[in-house]
């Protein structure tokens, strides 16, 4: 593990800190910061010459910022003769966009992966991906991880009887199926339709039985909690008994603390892919640490061996 060398930007160096005590291994050292003209500066302080670094930044608020201090971090260690350049993704932001889905838009989701690569990216390490097909717009080796069995395990323990999963969204189902299953519990589906372009969903119907029921509903992340609310709400009026909420990504923009606070949710389940501080720490928020799943699989790309064998026994 020697040769392992592992940086963070500003984006979340809590979540990098973590990581690194798990491979028990010092955090790189570089400087990252903004000159007063809003351009940033990296600098690489340790020696990485044919070394197999890892840059962990997810891409949360303020997004750009962190994806031009990701980018130049990749560019910096291409430029210090870096042997293999691994970005760390665990949220990849704009996954919203994967599809031309209207006229004259653009595939950010797809542009993203285009500067990854063209900045000097060898290899992406990410989270729950809001879209599968995104992995495919890389030309590098993509490694996927998911959160779900980490969610999974916290509500095992609670051991809850006559539980039913509800998936988000259509979008959502296979991973709630997947939960279900490794709660022994049944599944519901909520049909919901996005209005325009305004972060905005229209609740139609609920597939499944969950009255009298304690409802999980899994997605891959809360932004502004709108979602999530109507969810809420709709499980209420069909007899839900509690309703607990899991998702991989706290996003937690715009009104989303407010709204989670003032709902009947009784507890809202997010891992540390986002940082998640300040007023955002609601009493019924719990954050599960990702670190030791993202230092597990940096210590197998590093080492030669399967990522994919994480899963296979869980």
């Amino acid at each position: 593990m020697d040769e392992l060398k592992v940086f963070t930007g500003n984006a979340h160096p809590a979540l990098a800190k973590a990581v690194t005590e798990y491979l028990e291994t010092p955090l790189g050292n570089c400087e990252v910061f903004e000159f007063s003209n809003e351009n940033i500066f990296v600098r690489i302080l340790d020696n990485v010459r044919e070394r197999d670094t890892f840059v962990i930044q997810p891409l949360s608020s303020p997004v750009n910022k962190n994806l031009v201090e990701l980018l130049i971090m990749i560019d910096a260690l291409k430029r210090a003769s870096a042997g293999r350049i691994t970005a760390v993704v665990p949220y990849y932001a704009y996954g919203r966009t994967d599809k031309k889905d209207q006229p004259r838009v653009p595939i950010t989701a797809r542009l993203i992966a285009d500067l990854l690569t063209v900045a000097g990216a060898n290899r992406l390490l990410t989270v729950d991906l809001h879209a599968g097909q995104i992995q495919g717009f890389f030309n590098i080796p993509v490694d996927e991880l998911t959160a779900l069995y980490v969610l999974s395990d916290y509500f095992k323990k609670k051991d809850f009887d006559n539980l039913v999963v509800v998936a988000t969204d259509f979008g959502i189902s296979k991973r709630a199926r997947d939960v279900a299953e490794r709660l022994n519990a049944s599944l519901a589906i909520i049909e919901q339709r996005r209005v325009g372009n305004v972060d905005k969903k229209e609740t139609l119907n609920v597939i499944g039985e969950v009255e009298g029921k304690i409802a999980l509903t899994v997605d891959d992340e809360i932004d502004t909690a709108g979602s999530l609310v109507n969810v809420v709400s709709v499980l209420r009026e069909r007899g839900a008994r509690e309703i607990y909420a899991c998702a991989t990504h706290p996003v937690f923009s715009g009104p989303a603390i407010k709204r989670i606070a003032s709902s009947p949710v009784k507890e809202v389940i997010v891992t540390d892919t986002v940082p998640v501080a300040g007023n955002k720490k609601l009493d019924k928020v719990t954050v599960l640490s990702i670190a030791p799943l993202l230092g597990e699989a940096i210590k197998r790309i590093h080492t030669g061996q399967s990522v994919g064998a994480l899963f296979e026994q869980r």
